[in-house]
């Protein structure tokens, strides 16, 4: 459920940010419903995925780059709490030690194994696991890193009113995000001036037509994407 508009931390609570409160507010039982459905098909995909999951993992443990088989990082979700998301080890050890937070085409720091996992979006999978807790949904605004959310203008918080996604129309509009990112030279001024921008134009616009017909929409829109 939503939380009052005036228990909202400070910074939501504005303008921008109730007029898509005032939409959410009104469909209060779609809301539920979204979490049910989050909570029998994060089940039935944990179920489904055990196995191929198991030898992913298994995988990136005997290949040549030695590390871990997860690599957590610390992003944002709804009402601006912060949670340590799962994903597959993608990159070599210390990635975010040796270069931009972001991932541009091509980009060194990405292991054999990690860009077949990118490709496919393998890598997201275990973030089931916190659709199945709540930190997560499978259809929402994806997660953005902390240095990421410290640059939105007000608006953008309305996208925290819900649960941080696994996919969203936004993500599969910029699936090729890693391209654009090479076209520029300042890798951080390019996703934040041009790129954020238009995702959260998406984010916004899914918050206004939210039902969860939509949710669905969305899944299986992602689903053939990835083939494609």
């Amino acid at each position: 459920m939503l939380k009052d508009f005036d228990k909202l931390p400070k910074e939501f609570q504005c303008p921008e940010v109730k007029k898509y409160y005032d939409i959410l507010e009104k469909k209060k039982t779609s809301i539920i419903l979204k979490r049910i459905s989050d909570i029998i098909l994060s089940i039935i995909l944990i179920i489904l995925l055990a196995i191929p999951m198991l030898v992913i993992a298994f995988i990136i443990k005997i290949s040549a780059t030695k590390g871990p088989v997860f690599y957590k990082q610390e992003r944002v979700t709804k009402y601006g709490k912060r949670f340590m998301i799962l994903k597959f080890r993608t990159m070599i050890v210390g990635s975010d030690q040796c270069g931009e937070l972001l991932t541009k085409e091509g980009d060194e720091r990405v292991t054999l194994i990690g860009r077949a996992l990118r490709k496919y979006r393998l890598d997201e999978l275990p973030q089931i696991f916190h659709v199945l807790t709540g930190k997560m949904t499978i259809v929402g605004t994806r997660p953005e890193v902390v240095k990421y959310v410290e640059q939105y203008k007000p608006v953008y918080y309305a996208t925290l009113l819900l649960p941080a996604g696994i996919t969203s129309f936004a993500s599969i509009k910029y699936k090729d995000e890693n391209k654009l990112l090479k076209e520029g030279d300042d890798v951080d001024a390019t996703y934040i001036n041009k790129i954020l921008p238009d995702k959260m134009r998406y984010n916004l616009k899914y918050l206004q037509r939210f039902r969860l017909r939509r949710d669905f929409s969305l899944m299986l829109k992602t689903v053939k994407e990835v083939f494609n």
